[in-house]
């Protein structure tokens, strides 16, 4: 199977973070081909065995067949009646099996004691956003025993409070490639919003439970006949013949939401639970992927391992706190439909193919009522994994005053770029008044001062990510910023990851490097121009004894001179 080429960069990236560390993680988008990864990393590491731990059930099948299509190899499962071959020579490449069988076992080890730590070369963990967990700790320090173990964790857009906590688990991360990467990219379709207010929802008296809001309270809300009536009445407006997968807050809410929707169109609606009998279930599913079911409401159930690329419309009868909730649920839409992104080559022909296909965009139905203290996630906020607080809650706010379904990604880069301009326009006055002064002061040499370099680099910082919390530059990065004229001591991990990858980016191309930069800009210059023309222009500013000239007397030399000896 080829790869995608982020999938590619993945690989490699998690090798390159396996020379230096025992463990890493990649963040990677429900849609975005998680499977197919690991299934390449299982084949990078062979002859070594490889393990598999997801935590639902319906997940190992699916990544046992993956992995065997992807690589050719044998993968076991173990899980309930399934027993894997754990002899020393009938043993399968691969093992594949849940957190609860690796934890089960009357004996107190568990049936992971079974497998001997010293027989695996990699573990991998699906969902990986659960590995923070007691029981994932366990079995974790159970086969790290095996100190050539290496671990990779895979997740989808996690919580801050996971991002935190994930930092204790895996020593870095190889990888972080989010839903919006992948709507810029072409690979999923683009998320629309669309707010509708239900007069009476009000969800200020729920209590928050673990960082979420509380099951019975939300139940208790969303249960109500009324609130129902008027968000099944606003969908069935909205979502026209389109086929739309509903989230519900309890399974008495899952029940009469689909019979509110059946009073309308008798059949056109059906409901799963957890309880739900599995041949049932099945049955439903089939009938909702061939178009009998219209709509199919759920209580916990479809928010992971269920794979429809024909979902149009996602409708969020269940508001939640959490970004990982709520990114799990909002996946489930954002599939093109099959064969549609396979061919093309750039982004621009996918976007295209996906623009002219059967299924556009997916559209997410959120229903605005009291939030009262708590702060609800939105697709902004699952969109929004590295744009600044600033931009999602100005995209938010648009989408929540348009009435109407709003292209999110559209609206964060627009969000962001208002940002940047009045950023912009604040920097052109100091660059003005820097200007001004440089021809009132004539000090004869540039003397180093304290500067912020995301400012002198025209960057926005990046939102810090949970996982880097605590965490300490290397050496080797600590003394590229120092080299730069960065103090690596005045940024943040996540502030000088920016840094770097920027100064990386203006070496591959030709730009001015940041000490130029600090040196145009104190003069009044642009600094978004090649080394070359840095260097002329600060060559000329030292022939003119470090004064300024007259706008109109300064002739740039192309010809890449040599920066001031001074200035390095």
């Amino acid at each position: 199977m080829i790869l995608r080429p982020y999938q590619s960069a993945a690989s490699e990236a998690i090798f390159k973070e396996w020379l230096e560390n025992d463990s890493t993680l990649v963040v990677m988008p429900t849609g975005g081909g998680k499977t197919i990864l690991f299934a390449d990393v299982i084949r990078r590491v062979f002859p070594r065995r490889a393990l598999v731990i997801a935590h639902r059930e319906e997940l190992i099948f699916q990544a046992r067949d993956k992995i065997q299509r992807v690589t050719g190899l044998q993968a076991d499962v173990e899980m309930g009646d399934y027993q894997a071959e754990g002899g020393l020579f009938d043993a399968a490449r691969v093992i594949v099996s849940t957190i609860q069988t690796q934890c089960s076992g009357g004996d107190g080890g568990g049936r992971m004691a079974k497998f001997d730590p010293a027989r695996f070369g990699v573990l991998i963990i699906d969902e990986a956003h659960h590995a923070t967990s007691p029981s994932y700790r366990r079995v974790i320090d159970y086969y790290r025993s095996n100190p050539a173990l290496k671990i990779l964790g895979v997740t989808a857009t996690p919580d801050r409070a996971d991002e935190e906590a994930l930092g204790q688990v895996f020593q870095s991360v190889a990888f972080d490639y989010e839903v919006q990467d992948a709507i810029h990219d072409g690979w999923l379709v683009p998320i629309e919003q669309q707010m509708v207010h239900v007069e009476g929802l009000d969800y200020s008296s729920i209590r928050t439970t673990a960082g979420d809001l509380n099951g019975g309270d939300l139940a208790a809300v969303m249960e109500a006949e009324k609130n129902l009536q008027q968000m099944a009445a606003a969908s069935l407006e909205i979502i026209g013949r389109r086929r739309a997968l509903v989230f519900t807050a309890s399974v008495k809410a899952a029940e009469m939401t689909a019979e509110i929707f059946n009073r309308h169109r008798f059949g056109m609606a059906s409901w799963v639970c957890g309880k739900t009998e599995k041949d049932e279930r099945r049955t439903m599913l089939s009938d909702f992927a061939a178009g009998k079911i219209q709509v199919m409401c759920n209580c916990g159930v479809l928010t992971e391992g269920f794979d429809d690329p024909g979902v149009e419309v996602v409708i969020m009868g269940r508001p939640t706190k959490s970004r990982s909730l709520y990114s799990q649920m909002v996946g489930r839409s954002t599939r093109p439909l099959p064969g549609v992104v396979d061919g093309p080559e750039t982004a621009e022909e996918r976007k295209a193919a996906i623009a002219a296909s059967a299924k556009p965009s997916c559209l997410v139905v959120d229903f605005v009522g009291n939030a009262g203290r708590h702060k609800l996630v939105t697709s902004a906020d699952i969109l929004g994994g590295k744009f600044s607080e600033e931009a999602i809650e100005m995209a938010t706010v648009k989408a929540r005053a348009a009435g109407k379904p709003v292209n999110m990604a559209q609206a964060l880069d627009q969000a962001e770029e208002e940002l940047l301009e009045q950023k912009r326009k604040a920097d052109s006055a100091r660059l003005a008044e820097a200007a001004r002064r440089a021809k009132l002061v004539a000090t004869a040499r540039f003397t180093t001062q304290s500067v912020d370099p995301f400012d002198v680099l025209h960057l926005e910082p990046v939102k810090a990510r949970g996982w880097d919390q605590g965490r300490q530059l290397s050496e080797k990065q600590r003394s590229l910023l120092a080299k730069q004229g960065i103090n690596p001591d005045q940024v943040s991990f996540s502030g000088a990851k920016q840094l770097i990858a920027e100064i990386f980016r203006r070496w591959d191309g030709k730009l001015c490097s940041f000490k130029q930069a600090k040196v145009l800009r104190k003069y009044g210059f642009d600094t978004d121009v090649s080394f070359a023309d840095a260097s002329a222009t600060i060559d000329q500013l030292a022939r003119n004894g470090w004064v300024r000239p007259a706008r109109g007397t300064t002739s740039v030399v192309t010809n890449g001179s040599a920066l001031n000896p001074a200035l390095n």
